[in-house]
C-alpha cells in the first residue's frame, strides 16, 4: 500500500496527503521511544520514592495536631500515585529491565511499594495484561478493568445484575475504591480465589495492617488514619477514577470483539487527560494513555515525547480533571452500538 496519497490542490499543484499508519506498522514507528534511559529511571525512583517517604513521614509521625498534618495527607497520597506509576512500568518491563546491578535493585523495591498500595504483582500482572490485550473489546474487556454492557445486555439482566452492573459504573465505587477495588478486588477476592497463586495478596493485607498497628503504637491512632489509612485511601480514589477516565469518556469507541484491532483500541479507546505539568508529575504522565496502549514498553518519562513524535497520536479523544468532564464521564454507563456512543441509563430506555 502506497504510503500517501495525491491530493488535488490546483490545475498544477499536486501535494502529498500522508495516509495514517495503522497496526503493525504504527507499533514499529512508537519502538523508538521504548528505549528506557538507566539514568532517567534511576533519578526517577530515587526521587520519587524519596519524596514519598518523607511526605509519608509527615504525615504519620510529625509532632503536631492530626488536623495540621492532612495537608502531608494529601501530598502523600498524589506523590503514591507518581510512585505507583513507577510499580506500573516495572510490572510492564518498561523501567528496571534487564539484569544491570542498579535495575535489579530497583525492581524488588518499587515492588515492595505496590504492596503498600494494595497491588499485589501478581495480580495486577494476571489483569492488567489482560486488560491491554482486550481494552474496549464489546465482551471480554471487563477483567481488568469496569464492566460495560449494551442496552440489549443490560435489558436481559435480572434485577439484581442490574444493580451490581450500577454499583460498579457507580462514582460511590471510585470513591471508595480503597475498600472496593483495593482491599477487596485487588487483595482478599485474588487470594480467597487461588491462594496459592496470589499468596502476595495476603502479603499486602498483611503489610497493610501491621502498618496500621505500628502507627497506632508509636504515634497513636489519628496516625493511622493520616498516615496509612488516609494516603492509602485517597490514592486509591485517584487510582480507581484515573482508571476509570481512561476509557469512560464521551469519545470513546467500542469495538466488536470480531472485528477488534489493538491499534484502533489503543488510539480510540484510551483518553488524553489535558492536566497543568504538575499534574502529569504526580499522575506520572499516566494522562498520555492512549500513548500507553499503544506500546506499554514506553517508559512513562517518555510518553510526552512519544506523542509529540508520532501524528497519529496528536488528535485523541481528551478529558480532564474539571467538574464538568468528572459529571460527563460517570453519566456513560451503556455502549449503544446502534448510536456508536455510550449513553446513560434514561437515554437507553428511551431508545
Amino acid at each position: 500500500m502506497d504510503s500517501a496519497l495525491p491530493t488535488q490542490i490546483s490545475s498544477d499543484i499536486i501535494v502529498e496527503k500522508p495516509v495514517a499508519r495503522e497496526g503493525k506498522v504504527l507499533i514499529d514507528a512508537s519502538r523508538p521511544f521504548a528505549v528506557e534511559n538507566p539514568g532517567s529511571s534511576i533519578w526517577h525512583v530515587a526521587s520519587t520514592l524519596t519524596a514519598w517517604a518523607v511526605c509519608f513521614a509527615l504525615a504519620t509521625a510529625l509532632p503536631i495536631a492530626w488536623y495540621a498534618r492532612l495537608p502531608f495527607t494529601l501530598l502523600t497520597s498524589l506523590v503514591a500515585v507518581r510512585s505507583f506509576i513507577l510499580f506500573h512500568d516495572v510490572m510492564h518491563t518498561a523501567m528496571c529491565r534487564g539484569s544491570a546491578l542498579w535495575a535489579r535493585v530497583c525492581r524488588p523495591i518499587v515492588s515492595l511499594f505496590g504492596l503498600w498500595i494494595l497491588t499485589p504483582p501478581s495480580v495486577w500482572k494476571e489483569s492488567h495484561n489482560y486488560h491491554h490485550a482486550h481494552t474496549a473489546k464489546l465482551v471480554g474487556s471487563h477483567i481488568g478493568s469496569y464492566m460495560m454492557l449494551t442496552p440489549a445486555m443490560y435489558a436481559k439482566a435480572t434485577p439484581a445484575q442490574q444493580q451490581m452492573y450500577r454499583l460498579l459504573r457507580s462514582p460511590f465505587n471510585v470513591l471508595f475504591g480503597y475498600f472496593t477495588v483495593f482491599l477487596w478486588g485487588m487483595c482478599v477476592g485474588p487470594f480467597i480465589k487461588s491462594q496459592k497463586k496470589h499468596w502476595d495478596a495476603l502479603l499486602a493485607l498483611g503489610l497493610h495492617f501491621a502498618l496500621i498497628a505500628l502507627s497506632v503504637h508509636f504515634f497513636g491512632v489519628s496516625a493511622a488514619f493520616t498516615g496509612v489509612i488516609g494516603c492509602v485511601a485517597l490514592a486509591c480514589a485517584y487510582g480507581a477514577y484515573l482508571f476509570y477516565a481512561q476509557h469512560n469518556f464521551p469519545e470513546v469507541h467500542v469495538q466488536p470483539r470480531e472485528s477488534w484491532s489493538y491499534t484502533r483500541a489503543a488510539l480510540e479507546s484510551s483518553s488524553f487527560f489535558d492536566m497543568p505539568p504538575v499534574m502529569h508529575w504526580l499522575t506520572g504522565n499516566i494522562g498520555y494513555h492512549h500513548v500507553h496502549h499503544l506500546n506499554s514498553q514506553i517508559p512513562f518519562y517518555r510518553l510526552p515525547e512519544a506523542m509529540a513524535g508520532i501524528p497519529e497520536l496528536q488528535n485523541p479523544g481528551r478529558t480532564s480533571l474539571h467538574l464538568k468532564d468528572i459529571r460527563a464521564n460517570f453519566a456513560l454507563k451503556l455502549w449503544d452500538p446502534a448510536k456508536g456512543r455510550m449513553v446513560g441509563y434514561d437515554e437507553a430506555a428511551a431508545g
